[in-house]
């Protein structure tokens, strides 16, 4: 089966940085990095959903994996100066980075098995829900009208 894979930048990014730090003190500052970043992060970025922090103990790495509404957001963070300056931290402490941008490529029906597709991204919010009509008024007897 070919899969049916249909990139589209506006319905959502994640972006994956991965720190290689090889210490735990190195580790450490990256944490504390990120924690002193979120907060000017969340009030200045737009589109910035959210992040999630994973720590490989083991193997020194930490990866900063980070949800986008739309690929204009990424570049919302170029102005936030506490950003921009900490981002060349890791490499005056000897920490190598990688990092990817991930783009929005299709609902994971139509992605997987060819199925039909939906315009809703799980990056963005759902589609307001139609009002429901008025239900019929009761009798006095307690029965809807027309169902007897």
């Amino acid at each position: 089966m070919t899969p049916t894979i249909e990139p589209d930048p506006a319905k959502g990014q994640v972006v994956v940085t991965r720190f290689n730090c090889g210490s735990l003190p190195k580790v450490l500052l990256v944490l504390v990095l990120h924690l002193r970043l979120k907060r000017h992060v969340r009030r200045a970025a737009k589109g910035y959903l959210g992040i999630k922090v994973l720590v490989d103990w083991r193997h020194r790495t930490v990866l900063s994996i980070s949800l986008w509404q739309d690929l204009d957001s990424i570049y919302s963070m170029g102005g936030i100066p506490r950003h921009v300056g900490a981002s060349r931290a890791p490499g005056r402490f000897g920490i190598t980075t990688t990092c990817g941008v991930f783009c929005y490529a299709g609902e994971w029906t139509r992605v997987m098995f060819g199925g039909p597709t939906r315009s809703t991204s799980p990056l963005h919010p759902p589609a307001p829900a139609s009002v429901p009509e008025p239900r019929p008024a009761s009798t006095s007897t307690g029965r809807k009208e027309g169902l007897r």
